[in-house]
């Protein structure tokens, strides 16, 4: 059962998708990071300064008693958030289509081979036909 085991994880594929999530997550957090402290900041200057992440539409007011206590939270949509994870979605969608085209093999175009004996042969018998 153990051998099994071993045999499954010490594979290749195995380990290749374990460093790939791994890689995965440590990029995606750099890619969190640059929208969310670099890229939003600068998107923000261009719109007044509005901060995306804080936008929503709210479908429900919080309900507030007479002393003051919050008895149910607000309902809101957050679509600022939205915003921010489809700009990530676009970066890494966009950096991993470079990444794959880069890495990709190249297409070798070979020349046309040329006709197989059979169709040498029906051609032959083709041009014989004709005369």
């Amino acid at each position: 059962m153990f051998k099994d085991l071993k045999g499954f994880l010490l594979r290749g594929n195995v380990i290749d998708l374990a460093v790939a999530v791994i890689i995965g997550t440590a990029f995606g957090k750099i890619v969190s990071s640059f929208v969310d402290d670099i890229l939003m900041p600068v998107i923000s200057l261009f719109t007044g300064g509005i901060n995306f992440s804080e936008k929503s539409i709210i479908l429900r007011e919080a309900v507030v008693d007479a002393t003051g206590v919050t008895t149910a939270a607000a309902v809101k949509l957050g679509w600022g958030n939205l915003v921010q994870n489809v700009i990530m979605f676009v970066i890494v969608g966009t950096v991993l289509f470079y990444i794959l085209k880069a890495f990709a093999p190249k297409e070798v175009t070979s020349p046309p081979a040329g006709p197989t004996p059979d169709q040498k042969l029906l051609a032959e018998i083709r041009d014989l036909l004709k005369k």
